[in-house]
């Protein structure tokens, strides 16, 4: 029977404590999982702007994208934390836990590459860099 009185729950005819115990971290993690995802957004639509305005390839841009990476990290850090904190309640079914903490490196999978895409934004930053010397040079010569 489910319900009760006195912020407690009755499953199978023994009380559980009403779950009071886990609702601070709980919710302390769903902020924190929040403000990731905002931070991933507004980073995104920054770089979105940049390459609207064609300036992305510059160094402006590694600021978003260093932001974007954190926030992926933190995301799959809130990740593990959510896994942390259920995994006591999956003893009998252990394959949860390990599925949740497998989702957890998927997403640091993400941020990974990101990472890597971050690199190929530096060598194109390079290059761009590279070829306004090569441009100036030329209207030197010219």
């Amino acid at each position: 029977m489910w319900g009760g009185g006195g912020g407690g729950v009755w499953c199978g005819g023994a009380r559980v404590g009403g779950g009071r115990a886990r609702r601070p971290p709980l919710r302390v993690i769903t902020i924190l999982g929040m403000v990731s995802a905002q931070v991933a957004v507004v980073c995104v639509w920054r770089l979105v702007t940049m390459v609207r305005r064609g300036t992305v390839f510059s160094h402006a841009a590694f600021r978003y994208v260093d932001g974007v990476i954190g926030a992926i990290v933190a995301a799959a850090l809130v990740w593990f934390a959510v896994t942390a904190l259920n995994a006591p309640g999956q003893r009998d079914d252990p394959g949860v836990t390990v599925i949740m903490g497998g989702v957890g490196v998927a997403i640091l999978g993400v941020a990974l590459i990101v990472l890597v895409l971050r690199m190929l934004l530096a060598q194109a930053v390079a290059r761009d860099v590279e070829a306004a010397q090569m441009q100036a040079e030329l209207d030197e010569v010219i």
